[in-house]
């Protein structure tokens, strides 16, 4: 049984025709962690956000093929792709202060995810962003529902972020540097609590990083990224025995 749930093939990002993601390809096997690393601008996070259709329109963008469990993606009119984007994939993005809506409420934020896409009914969508907010470990739940993100710290931020994204049970979670600019004891948390979470679930989870000790715990599988190319794609334990590539090397013996 083909155990694939994402499936990229010959994706090209270009804007003004230079390419920053040229030709990759890679998959997501269900239930696995996979990294996708390498350093700044090599073309990370802009494959998560095309795969999500969250690029700017001037994006020139082109594929053989994106699949969801054999479903292509390109052959989705956008009024359905909305109905997948938060749903069956979920998305964290890096900076959640500057992510959520500072006019909205914690609570109203996590509740949009659930009135998208579930037909439940007020008390329901309020009985589960309560559990949500608990679930990802933010203290005074009741307290914190009626706040807006300026009055949380950055790790409570990123727990919000994390609750917005499980809202819609997905399949598939996107961490895109869930860590960063939060110190080592908040960052710990934040990547057990994602552990938990997929442990509990059975959903696969795509990080993104350029931090390869942060990975080496995390990751079944990772892949290097250097200006746009995926130039390794191996187990962790193999890539840590023997990286091929200078990002590998250097930060394998870090």
């Amino acid at each position: 049984m083909d155990n694939t749930l994402l499936q990229v093939k010959g994706l090209t990002v270009a804007f003004k025709d230079e390419k920053v993601v040229d030709d990759i390809s890679f998959e997501v096997n269900k239930g696995e962690t996979f990294a996708l690393v390498g350093e700044s601008g090599s073309g990370k996070s802009i494959t998560a956000l095309s795969v999500l259709r969250l690029l700017p329109n001037n994006a020139q963008i082109s594929a053989d093929g994106i699949c969801l469990n054999d479903e292509n993606l390109l052959n989705i009119a956008e009024i359905d792709f909305c109905k997948i984007r938060g749903n069956r994939i979920g998305f964290i993005f890096q900076d959640p202060m500057s992510s959520l809506n500072p006019v909205m409420t914690i609570g109203e934020q996590i509740a949009e995810v659930l009135q998208i896409h579930f037909e439940y009914s007020k008390q329901k969508v309020q009985q589960t962003v309560l559990e949500l907010m608990q679930q990802v470990e933010i203290p005074q739940s009741e307290r914190r529902i009626k706040e807006y993100p300026h009055q949380l710290s950055g790790g409570q931020c990123q727990r919000v972020m994390i609750a917005i994204a499980l809202a819609g049970k997905p399949d598939l979670l996107i961490a895109d540097e869930p860590t960063t600019a939060l110190d080592v004891t908040i960052q710990a948390q934040i990547l057990t609590l994602l552990k938990t979470f997929q442990k509990k679930t059975g959903m696969a989870l795509w990080l993104i990083s350029h931090d390869l000790a942060l990975v080496s715990n995390m990751a079944d599988r990772i892949a290097v990224m250097q200006q746009g190319k995926i130039v390794e794609t191996g187990s962790t334990s193999a890539f840590f025995k023997n990286a091929q590539h200078l990002f590998g090397r250097l930060k394998s013996m870090c």
